[in-house]
């Protein structure tokens, strides 16, 4: 039997309980640790200043033992404050998905500060992006990338069936696999310096920089060739053997030498950079590496370019080569002497170049990995802590929609209602009326941001939720623009002109549309004659359907009348308790018989008159 939400919980914060108590006791051990480093630092000069009145030897021996007993406490202590850091990531980490699964926004990671996209087919009107969003509760990524890449799935405006397939398959494996998920989110908070998402940006500048093209390769051959000949000419003439021939070869490799000086300069400083830009993910990349994959699975095939060919560690080793190599130019004449002898720095930036060259061919390849897998994992820790969700039904043919207890995942799980909804025939229409704040705007969304979520390749908060690859294209939040001039009105008319347009384009997609308040900016005259043209538009002219299907809502219960062979009617009921409305939010067939406008402007103490229906 799977674990319900309720044992995640429980497991989650038992969790957070031993790594709390885990962190005190590495803390108490730090702080011991660092008095021990303090006393053998100041009592061994002390002690062997004292011995060496009595015995050199012994005073000799506590300087050595004393130093030695440094160097292991302070070796101790750096273990244990990584332990404390590690530790304290794998606490956060456990605390952010409680706050995951309970929707407290105040303990999940600031949002991602992208502006939304104003013309988005749907980013706006379901919350896919933004504060107290759909992106905002999946966002598990440490990286900037990865984040991105994981909005990027929710707003792709037409689903790819082979992509989610893939992205499906990875996301079972990744939920099977929670210790890999863990660790990989460990070493990906390791690699963000002060919380902060880490972004490739300047890494991928720096590979995107031209290599010269001015024959280094051949110069240091040259150089070495000059070097070997130099070395034996001046030892001969030292031993009185030769003239002074090797003269002649050093002038040659000192102008030669000198000719490169910028490349000499320059060589240091970028191996550092490019060290610096690659610390943070030396960990990640050491951990995918290493990590054992199934035979045959999608997350082996997905991690193969770390096992492939140029590995992660051998040209991270050969970096931090060249820079420890280059350092010797802080030691001005050790750094003279040794490249007046061999084309030292010379050599180290030819191998930079190299280096350089092999990370444009893998690195962004290491990279790509990485995003996925935060995305993937971030719909996998998704999946895991929602144990009630389900994967989708998908399907090409035929047109098709059932949802069964379908919730909306960004409603708290002890206040969702959930409902069940079919369409299953091209140019269907659902016409959903029902009073102030019965439901209407929050169960087209329920559909919407599952069929989000399901298109991404993720779990979907429903029983069991069966559907078509759509288009979809929503009309929900509309708002003016005083920047633009534009009215509400005039929004509301542009962004149905464009979901018309996208109804009429051929695709191989249908268009899943969901529209609420239709044409709510203007009269109650123009707009019942407009909504009745534009839903018989939505459902095409007699024996030819329109390519899509899709939901409106509306206040006009005059429109429905239109109701036939393929406009069907639902609502949402209201009733008044103790002088209370009461809403149940549960769809139910056929129109709604009951408003409420009256009645809230009334409870809220405006002067409206009762009318005799009230009354009676």
């Amino acid at each position: 039997m799977l674990p319900t939400r309720e044992t995640r919980r429980q497991r989650l914060t038992r969790q957070v309980a031993v790594l709390d108590r885990r962190i005190v006791a590495l803390k108490q051990r730090s702080r011991r640790l660092s008095w021990a480093r303090l006393w053998s630092f100041l009592a061994t000069p002390v002690l062997a200043f004292f011995a060496a009145s009595v015995d050199s030897r012994l005073a000799t021996a506590l300087l050595v033992g004393g130093f030695a007993l440094f160097v292991i406490v302070v070796l101790l202590h750096r273990r244990t404050e990584r332990a404390i850091a590690r530790f304290s990531i794998w606490r956060r980490t456990r605390q952010t998905q409680l706050a995951r699964q309970s929707l407290d926004w105040a303990g999940l990671p600031p949002p991602l500060a992208d502006a939304p996209q104003p013309n988005h087919p749907f980013e706006i009107d379901l919350d896919v992006t933004g504060e107290h969003s759909l992106h905002h509760l999946l966002d598990s990524p440490v990286t900037l990338d990865g984040s991105r890449r994981l909005r990027d799935w929710l707003l792709a405006p037409v689903p790819d069936p082979a992509t989610i397939d893939r992205r499906r398959t990875l996301v079972r494996e990744l939920m099977a696999r929670p210790l890999f998920t863990g660790k990989l989110a460990l070493y990906g908070q390791l690699a963000a310096r002060d919380g902060a998402r880490w972004n490739s940006a300047s890494l991928r500048q720096w590979l995107d920089e031209p290599i010269p093209q001015d024959g280094l390769g051949l110069v240091v051959s040259i150089l070495a060739l000059l070097a070997a000949v130099t070395l034996p000419l001046a030892l001969a003439n030292a031993a009185g053997v030769l003239p002074p021939y090797w003269v002649i070869p050093f002038l040659i490799y000192f102008v030669i030498s000198i000719s490169r000086l910028r490349t000499f300069f320059g060589v240091f400083e970028e191996a550092s950079l490019l060290q610096d830009s690659l610390r943070p993910v030396r960990d990640v990349f050491g951990f995918l590496e290493r990590g054992r994959y199934p035979h045959a699975g999608a997350l082996g095939e997905l991690c193969a370019p770390f096992r492939a060919g140029q590995r992660p560690s051998d040209l991270l080793r050969r970096i931090t080569l060249v820079v420890s190599a280059s350092s010797l130019q802080r030691n001005v004449l050790l750094w003279l002497l040794l490249n007046a002898a061999v084309p030292w720095d010379l050599f180290f930036a030819y191998q930079l170049r190299l280096a350089k060259r092999r990370l444009r061919g893998d690195l962004p390849a290491w990279l790509d990995v990485w995003f996925e897998l935060e995305a993937l994992s971030a719909l996998a820790t998704f999946a895991y802590l929602n144990s009630e969700y389900t994967f989708p039904d998908l399907r090409e043919q035929p047109v098709y929609l059932d949802a069964r207890a379908a919730g909306h995942p960004l409603i708290a799980h002890d206040r969702r209602v959930t409902n069940d909804f079919r369409l299953d025939a091209p140019g269907e229409l659902a016409l959903i009326t029902g009073s102030n704040m019965s439901g209407k705007s929050t169960f087209l969304r329920t559909i919407g941001v599952n069929m989000v979520l399901a298109y991404a390749g993720g779990v979907v908060a429903a029983e069991s939720f069966s559907l078509s690859y759509f288009r979809l294209f929503t009309t929900i939040k509309i708002s003016d623009s005083l920047a633009e001039g534009i009215s509400y009105f005039y929004a509301e008319v542009r962004r149905l002109k464009a979901l018309l347009d996208g109804l009429r384009q051929p695709n191989a997609r249908p268009l899943f549309f969901l529209i609420d308040e239709i044409f709510r900016g203007t009269n109650n005259r123009e707009r019942l004659i407009g909504s009745r043209a534009y839903i018989q538009a939505l459902v095409g002219p007699g024996e030819s359907p329109q390519n899509g299907t899709g939901i409106v809502s509306t206040h006009d219960l005059e429109l429905t009348s239109l109701a036939g062979e393929r406009v069907f009617n639902y609502h949402f009921a209201d009733r008044v308790a103790d002088g209370r409305m009461v809403f149940d939010y549960r769809l139910q067939p056929g129109p709604s018989t009951t408003t409420n406008a009256l009645r809230i402007m009334r409870m809220e103490g405006l002067p409206v008159p009762q009318s005799d229906a009230e009354r009676s």
